[in-house]
């Protein structure tokens, strides 16, 4: 393939993903009152919720941290791999007449739902952690760069499971009805209402079997800084992320093979 081809390709590649993309938002959040701003504003009230909830009960998370910035780290995390798998499941199924299209394809509705989320869900994490230290809540991230790389790593990961679960997903409608309630289930032990440090080195490994636990452990790191003792792998979390991906898109290669659209 020339060069020429295959900026072509990119180009055609590139405006396809933008018109899914602008389709998925303008379907979820419409045109009417906030329009758009929902993509920001949903998120932000799931977080401020779990933040003002925890912060008014005093919840004990085992630290000293401030329960703002506590909360808003551990539940922003959760946002970020827990919702773009629920946003891929069954997302080709829903949108079989899409597929007559020759140039979308079968990662192009998986990859524009997974950037709007990122999207959505990176602006709810930057506004609020602005408004909470513009009104006194909690302190600014120690590391803003660490915090940067902690996130993009936990986004990847997120993908990568949006990619393996949406693919599989696709064969069988059972990964959508476990998938969500497993959500949930993860929710207690992806670190996002603990720190790994408050358990004993035996039982913390264990803990640390879980890859969402090292990525709420790299936000809180790279957010407290002096005040936070970290318990992560940066590699094992890309072993995750490496083998979920490869698998993800050899499920995927298979998939667009087979699908039959409506």
């Amino acid at each position: 393939m020339s060069l020429k081809s295959f900026a072509s390709s990119l180009r055609v590649q590139r405006n396809v993903i933008h018109a899914l993309l602008m389709r998925e938002a303008l379907t979820r959040y419409g045109r009417h009152n906030l329009g758009l701003l929902w993509i920001i504003v949903e998120p932000m009230m799931f977080t401020i919720g779990v933040t003002i909830l925890w912060y008014a009960i005093d919840a004990n998370h085992g630290s000293n941290l401030p329960i703002t910035a506590f909360a808003l780290t551990g539940y922003s995390t959760v946002l970020l791999w827990r919702n773009m798998p629920n946003r891929v499941t069954m997302a080709v199924t829903s949108n079989l007449a899409l597929m007559y299209h020759r140039n979308v394809k079968v990662i192009d509705l998986f990859v524009s739902r997974m950037i709007l989320e990122f999207i959505s869900l990176s602006s709810s994490f930057v506004f609020l952690t602005i408004i909470f230290w513009a009104t006194g809540y909690i302190n600014p991230p120690e590391n803003v760069i660490g915090l940067l790389g902690a996130w993009l790593l936990t986004a990847w990961f997120g993908m990568s499971l949006a990619l393996f679960l949406g693919a599989i997903g696709e064969r069988s409608e059972l990964i959508e009805k476990i998938w969500h309630p497993l959500a949930y289930l993860l929710f207690p032990l992806s670190g996002a209402a603990f720190i790994a440090d408050a358990f004993p080195p035996s039982i913390r490994e264990i803990i640390l079997l879980v890859p969402m636990v090292h990525c709420t452990e790299m936000i809180r790191e790279a957010f407290f800084g002096s005040l936070f003792t970290a318990h992560y792998s940066t590699a094992y979390l890309v072993g995750w992320n490496l083998a979920l991906t490869i698998f993800g898109f050899a499920i995927e290669r298979q998939l667009s093979r087979e699908i039959v659209p409506e």
